[in-house]
């Protein structure tokens, strides 16, 4: 049988600080060493998630931005992009523009990924800027109307703010034809995040993609976070990290130690020892 393993990163992969512990990657590299098909699934754009994966020997392809892109990280470079109608966008962005909510526009400038915004005055939005672009070189391009921007290679819409702030962003978001989202609390803020992509795009989608393209015959996900149920939706065993939210944990068929404790590599390892 051939088994996919697939991880959420942030929360469930990552420590609480947001990276890959020693103990993780040494298990996972042996065990990729002896043949396992591993890799991720995240919210997170190939700018943060190349850098934080880079201690691993991921085999397989990623899934970037909730399903919006499959990258492969050995032959760096994308595989499939989902973009987002133009006349979706611009419904979409009224939609932020009438609850005067804050969000960064992705769209990709030849083949570079951009990240265009009008303005970043709250707090939590400035810090999640500065972190991506001092530290992982991610391009921002500051502009007067996003309208302008939003053409037939934008793949994504993100923001991060206060749940009631965004819920009506969201509500409306809802009726938008040709665009689906994620709305779940992140995982170091306690703000929320809303992502808006493609109708085409979502993890479950691209777990699919995986299966059909490298003929995997199960697959086994672990995650930690309300944009991981579409994931479990996909797979064919489910497994929560001990700090995972009840919803996650109630649609497992196994619940596991927490990302403090090296939960999923540990796991990975008892499972491969067994077999």
């Amino acid at each position: 049988m051939k088994r996919l393993y697939i991880t959420d990163l942030d929360g469930t992969l990552l420590s609480p600080e947001g990276s890959i512990s020693a103990k993780t990657a040494a298990i996972l590299n042996s065990l990729t060493a002896e043949g396992i098909c591993f890799t991720f699934a995240t919210a997170r754009s190939v700018y943060s998630a190349k850098p934080i994966t880079s201690a691993l020997d991921i085999n397989v392809p990623c899934i970037l931005m909730n399903g919006v892109s499959i990258y492969d990280l050995r032959a760096d470079g994308y595989l499939v992009n989902q973009y987002i109608p133009v006349s979706a966008s611009e419904k979409v962005i009224e939609a932020f523009e009438r609850e005067k909510a804050e969000v960064f526009l992705y769209r990709f400038n030849d083949e570079v990924l951009t990240c265009y915004y009008t303005k970043v005055t709250t707090r939590v939005m400035q810090s999640f800027a500065e972190v991506r672009r001092n530290r992982y070189n991610k391009p921002y391009v500051q502009c007067a109307d996003l309208l302008d921007a939003a053409d037939g290679r934008t793949i994504y819409y993100t923001a991060l703010d206060e749940h009631e702030k965004l819920l009506p962003v969201k509500n409306a978001i809802d009726s938008i034809d040709g665009v689906d989202y994620a709305f779940y609390e992140d995982t170091y803020t306690g703000k929320w995040f809303l992502e808006v992509f493609s109708a085409k795009a979502s993890k479950s989608n691209g777990l699919r993609y995986l299966r059909e393209r490298y003929g995997f015959d199960e697959v086994v996900a672990f995650g930690d976070n309300l944009n991981d149920l579409p994931m479990f939706s996909e797979a064919d065993i489910k497994v929560a990290v001990g700090n995972a939210r009840d919803e996650v944990k109630a649609a497992a068929d196994y619940i596991i130690g927490t990302n403090d404790e090296d939960g999923v590599a540990e796991w990975l390892l008892a499972a491969h020892n067994k077999t």
